[in-house]
């Protein structure tokens, strides 16, 4: 069964989380939530979050895939987490899917991840991405990013399509009535 971490940052973006964490459960993904810097986690909207494990507590190697939410502060939390930075990094080094959604891909900007890849991120943060492009979802090798919170089922779908299959997605999608 594949494995996705969905690390969770103070200030993270619930819409993004909840979606990302809810779509990819229902394609049979099992998708683990990590706290940063606890176990309890506050939204950017005050909705609290009692996630699976703390950052702490993960295991980078049992993996597949790590998707990282957006939102205000969640986004530089999730940059100043030392533990996160080089996940990603390892994580791109091995090929694995990497996932990023609003103000997030600027994190993989920070180290390194985005240079001569196409990206899309929050509409106005464009100037913080070497190749940003406007459409919803972006897919660039192992990299996939998104714009924002109404764009989340759509980055979710994306992100099933990838660590399932295109029948899968398609299924989710009609079963979401999107």
């Amino acid at each position: 069964m594949v494995k996705v971490l969905v690390p969770l940052a103070e200030g993270f973006e619930e819409i993004e989380a909840v979606t990302i964490i809810d779509v990819l459960r229902r394609a049979g993904i099992d998708v683990v939530t990590a706290g940063i810097p606890g176990s309890l986690v506050v939204g950017s909207r005050n909705i609290r979050i009692t996630t699976d494990k703390k950052i702490d507590d993960i295991d980078p190697e049992d993996f597949d895939a790590l998707v990282l939410a957006g939102g205000y502060p969640g986004y530089v939390n999730l940059g100043k987490t030392q533990k996160v930075l080089n996940m990603l990094v390892n994580f791109n080094s091995a090929k694995k899917l990497i996932g990023a959604i609003c103000a997030a891909p600027t994190v993989l900007a920070k180290v390194g991840l985005l240079e001569n890849k196409k990206a899309a991120c929050y509409p106005g943060m464009e100037k913080e991405l070497p190749y940003p492009r406007g459409s919803k979802v972006v897919v660039d090798e192992n990299i996939v990013t998104s714009q924002g919170p109404g764009t989340s089922i759509e980055f979710s779908l994306k992100l099933v399509e990838l660590l399932v299959d295109k029948q899968k997605s398609k299924a989710l999608k009609k079963e979401l009535v999107y």
